[in-house]
């Protein structure tokens, strides 16, 4: 809730920070660092929680939902984290909204033929939007 919000790439900064998502080229959970950029990397939803059926390559955020989904979703419901309200709805979230980030952030066609996972948003294009256009003056994100 008190969080300060850092954008960074800069390792001595990201040394110090409690959590690090999206950066810093590390995926150590117990040390809450949550990257999927090394070449190394291969987890998906079903190798981090083999009760889960996706096979698709995740994100970070991807990472960050597998982590920590329940439990944010049973504290918002107020239902138990393993019951089966928190349950159903953290599989349709996933199958229906984040496994979409996930693919596309990690260049997964959604078809070579029948679909691999359900395209729902344009999430990427609202991002897209939120990014300077290469003509733009102001080329700081940081710029509201």
């Amino acid at each position: 809730q008190d969080a300060e919000v850092v954008r960074t790439r800069d390792p001595q900064r990201l040394a110090q920070c409690d959590v690090v998502v999206d950066v810093g080229g590390e995926y150590d959970p117990e040390r809450h660092r949550y990257d999927h950029h090394q070449r190394s990397f291969t987890q998906s939803m079903r190798s981090l929680r083999p009760d889960k059926p996706w096979t698709t390559k995740l994100s970070s955020a991807g990472l960050v939902y597998c982590h920590f989904g329940s439990q944010i979703l049973a504290g918002l419901l107020g239902q138990p984290e393993d019951g089966p309200v928190v349950t159903a709805l953290y599989d349709k979230l996933y199958e229906n909204f984040v496994e979409e980030i996930d693919a596309i952030d990690n260049g997964i066609a959604q078809a070579e033929g029948e679909p691999r996972y359900a395209l729902t948003t344009t999430l990427s294009a609202r991002v897209g939007h939120l990014n300077p256009r290469w003509n733009d003056p102001e080329q700081d994100t940081e710029v509201g």
